[in-house]
């Protein structure tokens, strides 16, 4: 995709172990968000370590310049949102976007259609 133009930015949230247990018991405690929680998410906690090996495993066999990893702390949500808005807009910024150029036949018509409205 990056060979034809594409824009790729992959964004990893990485939470810590501590946050996410806080996230967990939020989970647990408070019943609007008992819908998050899934028992198998304790069970899978148990293997942190080797998840995180093999995210680093992966997002190491995956990155490239033409479509970069952005690894962002994602224990504080407004700093992460923060961050990828920011990535986005620069990312955006470095298009150099333009609008499209109106040619003589379609500044013709622009301009009959105006006679005709007013």
């Amino acid at each position: 995709m990056a060979r034809q133009g594409v824009v790729v930015l992959k964004f990893f949230l990485n939470v810590s172990k501590e946050e996410q247990r806080r996230r967990f018991l939020s989970r647990i405690e408070e019943p609007e968000k008992n819908w998050k929680f899934s028992a198998t998410d304790v069970a899978e906690r148990r293997h942190w370590d080797e998840y995180q090996t093999a995210y680093e495993k992966a997002i190491r066999a995956t990155a490239s310049p033409e479509a970069p990893w952005i690894v962002v702390p994602a224990d504080n949500k407004w700093f992460t949102r923060l961050v990828v808005a920011g990535t986005l807009a620069m990312a955006l910024g470095e298009l150099d976007l333009q609008y499209p150029k109106v040619g003589p036949e379609a500044l013709a018509r622009l301009q009959a259609a105006r006679k005709e409205l007013e």
